[in-house]
């Protein structure tokens, strides 16, 4: 029937007629025409003593009807006749009638309305005597034709409103298509791009169900947005999609067409994206083209934000990186440049803590050096513990998704905070490993991989100030140190006394003199001169408190100033120092002290007095012969 044709575009070439490209069409439009015919004829005389058939040009019956119901045109009593007369009107285009045995047969040909093209034969088939004449069988013809017509007009008017409404309906899906492309390169960034593509898809096919796996990560409420994993890959066509870069569509046994479609880019493939259209909805419900379109420019659109996410991301790197290495370089201190990374990490990473250590060549361990863990201030680890011995032994970073799941090693810190993720950096000077960062935090999966990246370029940074700290900190000591015996130099003695003078309320000094040391040099040379003065030098610093400063005042005399301390300790440090020197030195040597203080209630503090007073003593006790204490004046 006409009315099943729904697959084929505009047959008409023009309503006037119908033309060749009709042809494939005239055999369902001859039996609807036939069967309104039939229907408005029924009532004539002919109808009730015979029988009517209408023929195509391929001879063949498309329909009958009329008397005989029993004895159709095509049975086989009467089908030579019947076919001798189609056969005669096609060859001559002309009225055909005849006598056959008890049958009576008569057939007419049916010309186009413009032309005299042939288009169909009407047959009449009655008993023998009966009559039907050319005139008679002509108008039923001419009757026939206009039945035809009427139906060929009806269904060209039909056609073309099917067309139309199929045109508007593609020209509804392109703007709508054009909109959803337009949205989706209005968005600039990553969640907006899915939240529209998602919107978009849920607009263009409301029947169906739309899922988007991504393979990277992503954060996101929408149930929609699923992570890509690779398990069956064989049979899985959302990982086939994804590996082979191609669309792949499958049928489940339910009838439900599910089709995956890459979600990519110019630079890579970002995901996929998959459309379930549930057996039994509108046949133009996937619309593979439309869909094809909406990912292709979803995957560029994906891909822009996601750049313009990567370049805001290295712009506030770059700041942070930038901003971190002013004010490492503000200061020289060791202690400050730990406490204010530690502070900036905890802060940049959102972590909830942080460790830094550096480790102590000397002794061998790693030394907590900064820390938000109260705990932890003063702990030291041994280089082959732990985390701290990971990145010691293989000098690389790391990224811990989950300790407590994977506890690849045992780690105090981790387990006495609770904390489940981690990234780490060694930082490094001279090429090796002097420390090592830890930021940490209870949640699993918490650091992302960009979190990880940025860690070992600011650990770098890190290594640089910790670096430029410690040089600064080894010319200082070398400028303000007395090379032989490993005390302080005199200017910086002197720096340090007039520094207490102003925030101390007392102070002490002690002039330390070698007695008889020319003779020493004279009898045993002067690199066992050198040795005598290290010997005292190490037992001056062996009595003295870690605060107190000792230094080499000049030649074979040492000062040693005791802030915060009066007169009588004083004396008891000096007279320590000299019971040591005298049973210790090899070869045996003595000392002469000279004791002064300073209070503040002084008329004169000074430097220069407090020396003064100490140096008189000093001369004094040489002159009571030696090896002894005198202590100065204070008036």
């Amino acid at each position: 029937m006409v009315n099943d044709r729904k697959e084929r575009h505009s047959i008409w070439l023009a309503n006037e007629d119908i033309h060749d490209a009709d042809e494939p069409y005239l055999p369902a439009l001859l039996e609807e025409a036939f069967l309104e015919w039939s229907a408005e004829a029924s009532g004539m005389t002919a109808f009730r003593s015979g029988q009517y058939g209408i023929y195509g040009k391929d001879a063949k019956c498309h329909g009958s009807a009329g008397a005989s119901e029993s004895s159709t045109l095509a049975g086989i009593e009467i089908e030579e006749i019947v076919q001798t007369a189609v056969r005669s009107v096609l060859d001559n285009l002309a009225f055909y009638s005849t006598e056959y045995g008890e049958w009576f047969v008569a057939g007419t040909p049916i010309f186009r309305r413009h032309c005299d093209k042939l288009f169909a034969i009407l047959v009449y088939v009655a008993p023998a005597g009966t009559q039907m004449g050319e005139g008679e069988l002509g108008a039923q013809a001419l009757h026939y034709r206009g039945c035809f017509y009427r139906v060929f007009e009806r269904v060209y008017v039909k056609d073309l409103l099917l067309t139309q409404e199929r045109s508007s309906r593609e020209s509804n899906r392109r703007d709508e298509l054009f909109q959803a492309a337009k949205r989706l390169y209005d968005q600039i960034d990553v969640t907006s791009v899915l939240n529209e593509m998602l919107r978009s898809l849920e607009t263009l096919y409301p029947q169906s169900e739309v899922y988007l796996y991504l393979s990277q990560d992503y954060v996101e409420g929408d149930p929609r947005i699923r992570p890509l994993v690779f398990k069956n890959t064989a049979h899985d066509i959302v990982a086939k999609a994804f590996l082979d870069g191609n669309p792949a569509k499958e049928k489940d046994r339910d009838g439900n067409t599910r089709v995956a479609i890459p979600l990519s880019g110019k630079q890579a493939a970002y995901g996929v994206l998959c459309i379930t259209i549930s057996a039994g909805k509108r046949s133009d419900e996937l619309d593979l083209p439309a869909f094809l379109l909406i990912a292709d420019t979803a995957g560029s659109a994906f891909e822009n934000a996601k750049l313009y996410e990567q370049s805001n991301l290295l712009i506030n790197e770059l700041r942070l990186i930038n901003d971190m290495t002013k004010r490492l370089n503000q200061s020289l201190k060791l202690r400050e440049i730990f406490q204010f990374a530690t502070t900036e990490l905890l802060t940049i990473f959102d972590a909830d803590y942080c460790c830094v250590l550096q480790l102590n060549p000397k002794k061998d361990v790693f030394e907590v050096k900064s820390s938000n863990i109260p705990s932890m201030a003063s702990e030291t680890f041994s280089p082959e513990y732990g985390f701290c011995g990971m990145i010691y032994r293989t000098k690389e970073p790391l990224i811990i998704s989950d300790y407590w799941n994977t506890r690849v090693v045992s780690s105090r810190l981790m387990d006495n905070t609770g904390s489940r993720s981690l990234i780490a950096a060694p930082i490094f000077g001279d090429g090796e490993v002097i420390g090592v960062i830890l930021v940490t935090h209870k949640q699993q999966n918490f650091f992302s991989y960009e979190n990880y990246k940025l860690l070992q370029v600011m650990s770098t940074h890190i290594g640089l100030a910790v670096t430029n700290a410690s040089l600064h900190a080894e010319v200082r000591r070398m400028v303000i140190t007395d090379n032989l015996t490993g005390l302080h130099a005199r200017h910086y003695l002197d720096e340090q006394i007039q520094r207490r003078q102003r925030k101390d309320p007392f102070g002490s000094l002690i002039l330390v003199d070698i007695d008889l040391f020319k003779r020493v040099n004279d009898t045993y040379g002067h690199q066992v001169g050198d040795r005598i003065l290290i010997q005292v030098s190490r037992i001056i610093a062996g009595a003295i408190r870690q605060d107190d400063i000792a230094a080499r005042w000049g030649g074979e005399e040492l000062a040693i100033y005791l802030p915060g301390v009066r007169t009588e300790q004083a004396l008891r440090v000096a007279e320590r120092i000299r019971k040591q020197v005298a049973e210790e030195t090899e070869p045996s040597v003595t000392v002469s002290c000279g004791v002064s203080e300073w209070t503040f209630d002084q008329e004169k503090v000074s430097v220069e007095s407090l020396f003064y007073r100490a140096d008189m003593a000093l001369y004094e006790a040489k002159n009571k012969g030696r090896n002894c204490i005198i202590v100065g004046s204070s008036t």
